[in-house]
């Protein structure tokens, strides 16, 4: 695994061992970032379920000023702070070592680009994003990025948030929706 593109560009990113977490690979971390634009001009990452760090990483270098992201399991925080450091921008980057569901009610501010990658995806991403627009976490035109296994099927809209794309790679499916 690597960063794709942008300020930390080819630089390497270490990955769990194990089946605790499912890195998204170069090319759908590639395609995702096609579909969402390539570059950023500012904003905030939320990255509920962090895993190594690849997705918020790959945002703050193609441009994003800020990611949170949250972990629950320690092994997975270790390899995000080894992500983490490799920036040389630590700065930009704020671990929450706790769970989605435990961290939601401790974030302030509002965020321009989520990730939810959770384990078990349908309720879970419907529920964190509900909350999250309930707390009023989400900016004008957020953008949302569900990876799921292929065979789960979400919702046309959650809330304020309408499905705008969805593209399957593999046993993957990418679901993006925006905040209208």
């Amino acid at each position: 695994m690597r960063v794709v593109a942008g300020e930390y560009g080819g630089r390497p990113l270490k990955s769990l061992a194990g089946k605790t977490t499912r890195p998204t690979t170069d090319k759908v971390k590639g395609s995702i970032f096609n579909m969402l634009g390539q570059y950023f001009e500012g904003g905030r990452v939320l990255d509920l379920f962090a895993g190594s760090g690849g997705l918020s990483i790959e945002a703050v270098s193609r441009g994003c000023d800020q990611a949170v992201l949250i972990e629950k399991d320690r092994s997975a925080q270790a390899v995000i702070q080894e992500n983490i450091t490799m920036t040389k921008e630590s700065g930009k980057f704020e671990l929450m070592k706790t769970t989605a569901e435990q961290a939601i009610p401790r974030l302030s501010g509002q965020f321009d680009l989520l990730f939810l990658d959770p384990p078990y995806a349908k309720e879970q991403i419907v529920a964190n994003l509900e909350t999250l627009q309930a707390r009023d976490l989400l900016a004008d035109q957020a953008l949302a990025v569900c990876e799921t296994d292929k065979s789960v099927e979400l919702p046309e809209s959650i809330g304020q948030l309408q499905q705008i794309k969805q593209k399957t790679y593999g046993i993957s499916k990418i679901t993006i929706y925006e905040r209208q």
